[in-house]
């Protein structure tokens, strides 16, 4: 008897009907610009150069790691897909571009529909908050690669900046401040810390899987709205390596940014991590956001409105720093600990 490509693990039909599923889905993140529909070979987009003097294509791709564990734990899928949005349109927008469209990647060893579907839901979710387009993906079941019940995802972000108004360190002179705006808890990294310590020495709490599962904060609008303004100079996302990893790469050689402890509250969940791992300040600066998701390096004189334009959008903001002339060779430094 010939085998069929359904016994070896693969339902074409099911693929074929988790597409027409996802359809509407991807429909509520259309723009203008967005030609067809979701099922061809490639998502189009119409870019109209008309409007643009001296436009940059910028490109972003992430996946969720090991938070995808947590999820696995709680049977709860519907705020991955925003975090696979995030983490790649909040590396985009530091540049200062606006995001356009999104693709993402779903893997698993068998499709099942409702459990994709409440994923693929999420990425809607996150292009909606975001403004972009969820413009096609690719669904892959492949038998015998990945455990019963899991997936893995990817995702990919396209944008379009104006060259002379890229933020970065060529504007970033010594004296601006650093403003750091609130995180939603551990965002996308840091999980495989997190889970070792939270959820490997018992059973898995349910109210700390919820805590955990929290989608990272999709920082966009607020940071174009904060750009608008016209006095930033620069942005940086926390995600790996923390805030001495990611703070020094927006800041010119010869100057470095020197951070203020104890500027911003700390959140619950990393004293517990302090507190039950134990786990040492210089691991917990190295892996987590602390805190602080974005931080917008700016004059001091912005701050008062780059505040209020951040109360606006529902985030937390404080004064966390400044920048400094390099002394030494180093690049951050922390005060205060």
């Amino acid at each position: 008897m010939p085998i069929t490509y359904r016994e070896a693990g693969v339902d074409i039909e099911a693929g074929d009907a988790f597409v027409d599923a996802i359809k509407p889905l991807a429909a509520s993140t259309s723009r203008p610009e967005v030609e067809g529909s979701l099922g061809g070979f490639s998502g189009l987009f119409r870019l109209d150069l008309a409007r643009y003097r001296q436009p940059l294509l910028v490109s972003s791709t992430d996946g969720v790691g090991t938070k995808l564990k947590v999820a696995f734990a709680a049977d709860r899928h519907h705020t991955v897909g925003i975090d696979l949005v995030a983490m790649s349109v909040n590396d985009l927008v530091v540049t200062g571009a606006e995001p356009l469209f999104f693709l993402d990647y779903f893997a698993t060893g068998s499709l099942d529909l409702e459990r994709a579907k409440a994923v693929v839901a999420g990425v809607a979710e996150g292009c909606r908050q975001a403004g972009c387009a969820l413009l096609g993906g690719e669904t892959a079941e492949m038998p015998g690669l990945y455990a019963r019940g899991e997936y893995d995802l990817a995702g990919f972000a396209v944008g379009i900046v104006e060259r002379d108004e890229l933020l970065g360190p060529a504007r970033v002179q010594a004296g601006d401040t650093l403003l750091g705006v609130a995180s939603s808890g551990l965002h996308s990294n840091g999980f495989s810390l997190a889970r070792r310590v939270l959820l490997e020495r018992g059973a898995p709490d349910p109210a700390l899987l919820e805590e955990l599962l929290t989608p990272t904060h999709i920082y966009v609008r607020f940071a174009l709205a904060l750009k608008a303004q016209g006095q930033l100079h620069a942005l940086a996302h926390i995600t790996g390596s923390g805030l001495p990893g990611n703070l020094p790469r927006v800041v010119p050689d010869g100057l470095a940014v020197e951070l203020r402890r104890g500027s911003w509250p700390e959140p619950a969940i990393f004293q517990r991590l302090r507190r039950e791992g134990p786990v040492d300040d210089e691991d917990m600066l190295r892996t987590f956001n602390l805190g602080l998701g974005l931080v917008a390096i700016l004059p001091a004189g912005a701050v008062p409105a780059a505040q209020a334009l951040a109360s606006q959008h529902g985030y937390q903001s404080w004064q966390v720093g400044r920048v400094v002339p390099r002394e030494g060779g180093a690049d951050f430094r922390l005060l205060g600990g």
